[in-house]
């Protein structure tokens, strides 16, 4: 493995926006920029009648428009650029699994807040053995193509003007105490000490299905008993990690609900959020779990999956 951040760069919006948080991840974390163009001219009749060498130049253009875009922003960044014809999924797996994370893009719901994975982030993500972060744009005008935005950069450097906001806000977690993942939390933890903020550990439990002739009675009781457990199971798998870092802010939330409801909740506020997927050996589906399909979805934050056994 290689200690490198990659990003798909396809040149619409929302790769670009990738772009922009992958350069300040890769700029915390010290570590070299690639940005990854994939073009696959098989099954896509939008592609079938485009020549391999005009496609190659359409890619090249817009790799070096990026970069001489990141460049101006970051002098101290350096960045890769690479353009391959092949598989999308198995080229931005086969990238990511070769450095630390790997960045995509993700369209936004129009007017709701959230994501539109599609069926290349959804295939990228089950099959990733590294974490992978979808990120959402930002309000930009629409209008204007990568030259338009080199130049506005430009302008706005001349003016004075600051680039890109800085974000606010904490790192969300969302744990499942049964399964919590040690993957996922080293990620969470890295990242608000990173960062220099806060990390918000949410756990959502639920009243276990029990049959009998009257539990009326007895729910209340089950009901304290099970979030007695549950908090118990959550400071015990924190507790390693907030020994490891004692500058981080944690801030534990363990109560009755909705994990993909309450995550999706917290993203409003949130810098990032992260949760977890399973490695699963079958082949069938996507196999990142109800959960994490429903946070990737409706999160307005950018969302950080982790593969943990």
């Amino acid at each position: 493995m290689s200690s490198t951040v990659t990003v798909g760069l396809d040149g619409s919006r929302e790769s670009l926006a990738a772009v922009d948080w992958a350069a300040e991840e890769a700029l915390r974390r010290e570590v070299p920029l690639r940005l990854l163009q994939a073009w696959c001219g098989d099954g896509d009749p939008r592609t079938l009648l485009v020549d391999p060498v005009v496609a190659r130049g359409w890619g090249e253009r817009t790799l070096g428009t990026a970069e001489r875009r990141l460049r101006r922003r970051h002098p101290a960044l350096e960045v890769e650029t690479e353009w391959t014809s092949g598989d999308p999924v198995e080229e931005l797996c086969a990238a990511g699994d070769e450095g630390e994370l790997l960045v995509l893009g993700s369209r936004g719901l129009g007017g709701l807040a959230g994501f539109l994975a599609g069926s290349v982030s959804l295939a990228v993500l089950a099959r990733a053995r590294r974490p992978v972060v979808l990120v959402r744009p930002q309000h930009r005008p629409a209008a204007a193509g990568p030259d338009d935005r080199d130049d506005r950069d430009d302008r706005d450097s001349r003016d004075g003007q600051a680039g890109p906001a800085v974000p606010t806000g904490e790192v969300v977690v969302g744990l499942d105490v049964a399964r919590p993942g040690d993957e996922v939390l080293a990620f969470g933890f890295a990242a608000a000490d990173r960062y220099g903020c806060g990390l918000r550990v949410l756990h959502s439990w639920a009243v276990p299905a029990i049959c009998g002739p009257d539990m009326g009675g007895a729910l209340p009781l089950l009901m304290t008993e099970v979030a007695q457990d549950a908090r118990r199971a959550l400071d015990e798998a924190l507790a390693p990690w907030t020994d490891k870092y004692p500058g981080v802010p944690v801030a534990r939330e363990c109560h009755q609900g909705r994990p993909a409801q309450d995550l999706a909740s917290a993203a409003r506020e949130a810098r990032l959020v992260v949760v977890g997927r399973r490695n699963r050996r079958g082949r069938i589906g996507t196999h990142i779990g109800a959960v994490t399909h429903a946070v990737i979805h409706h999160s307005a934050a950018p969302v950080a999956v982790v593969p943990h056994d």
